[in-house]
């Protein structure tokens, strides 16, 4: 069995750790929303006790005087899960398995790891859990457990049964040093994009919550009570995508300056360049409008949301059906 076989079988082994990491991740949250509701009925119990007759702005008071509990205290009543721990525990333990599968290809190929698509998926995922298990140890957001191995299974699942290729030489425009430096920061980029992401829609979730209990109307998603605030949300997301988007634009210009090591030019339009710049121009509309008190809140959050979108168009649909000077990536 060589090299190549080895990282076949770790990466397959990883993939089945995740999947059982996203379903603790998911049963964690189904907890918070139990919790949740039993919280919600013992406040509403002892708010009328000293009242034979309870209202609806009662009821309110109540879930209003939960919500901000939660939020002033969003996570410690969840941190003793067992479930969530066996959750961050397992993505460890396949964060691990698929860094020696990604590992071992590169030996086999006796290059870096990300010379076509199918190994562009693997590094690319390997550095969102990466980004996601750094973090944890500054923020507590392993209630993102679900989303991150989720995406992670999903992008492996399609890489694995539509763009494996068996171990090839480079081809000569990829035989650069800045095949090194360019992949390798773009797919940290991405990282730090995903951890923006999920962030924005928790956010957008959030604030359609709060919106409603200020409303007086029910709320189906309960385990979004234990979660931050939309404000603090909306915060994270941003400082995050500042991360990414410093690491995207190294990313732009690395890749002008290997393009004109490569072709002789630093700009052709090319339509992976250019989907590169698209994607520069989003997050740097999103950074800005992001300053101005305006563009706060769901607006920001859909900006963010929208380019991730197009860094996995990128991905997913420039690289297979779109021909030009980087139909290499496709291989």
């Amino acid at each position: 069995m060589n090299l190549n076989e080895l990282s076949i079988i770790s990466l397959y082994s990883a993939m089945a750790i995740y999947a059982v990491a996203f379903i603790a991740f998911a049963i964690d949250l189904a907890k918070r929303s139990a919790s949740v509701d039993a919280h919600t009925s013992s406040l509403a119990a002892g708010a009328s006790g000293g009242s034979s007759s309870a209202t609806v702005g009662g009821g309110t008071t109540t879930l209003t005087r939960l919500s901000a509990r939660m939020d002033n205290d969003a996570t410690s009543p969840y941190g003793r899960s067992a479930s969530l721990r066996i959750g961050v525990s397992l993505t460890v333990l396949a964060w691990a398995l698929h860094l020696a599968a990604t590992i071992m290809r590169g030996i086999a190929a006796d290059r870096v790891p990300w010379a076509n698509m199918y190994e562009f998926a693997m590094t690319g995922t390997v550095l969102i859990v990466t980004v996601f298990l750094i973090v944890l140890t500054r923020i507590d957001l392993r209630f993102l457990g679900t989303f991150v191995t989720g995406l992670v299974l999903v992008l492996l699942g399609v890489a694995v049964l539509r763009f494996y290729v068996e171990v090839a030489p480079l081809p000569p425009a990829l035989q650069s040093a800045w095949l090194v430096i360019h992949v390798f920061v773009a797919s940290l980029a991405t990282g730090f994009f995903a951890i923006g992401f999920a962030l924005s829609i928790v956010q957008l979730f959030q604030f359609q919550r709060e919106s409603l209990v200020a409303d007086a109307k029910s709320v189906r998603l309960r385990f979004l009570a234990t979660l931050p605030s939309s404000f603090t949300l909306e915060n994270l997301a941003y400082r995050v995508s500042i991360i990414g988007f410093i690491l995207w634009s190294f990313t732009l210009m690395a890749g002008s300056i290997w393009a004109e090591k490569a072709w002789g030019r630093y700009w052709g339009w090319d339509t992976k360049e250019v989907w590169t710049f698209i994607i520069w121009v989003i997050y740097a509309g999103y950074i800005h409008a992001r300053a101005t008190r305006g563009w706060r809140g769901s607006r920001s959050a859909w900006l963010s949301i929208i380019g991730f979108s197009a860094v996995m168009f990128n991905f997913g649909i420039v690289n297979v059906f779109f021909k030009g000077l980087h139909s290499y990536s496709g291989l």
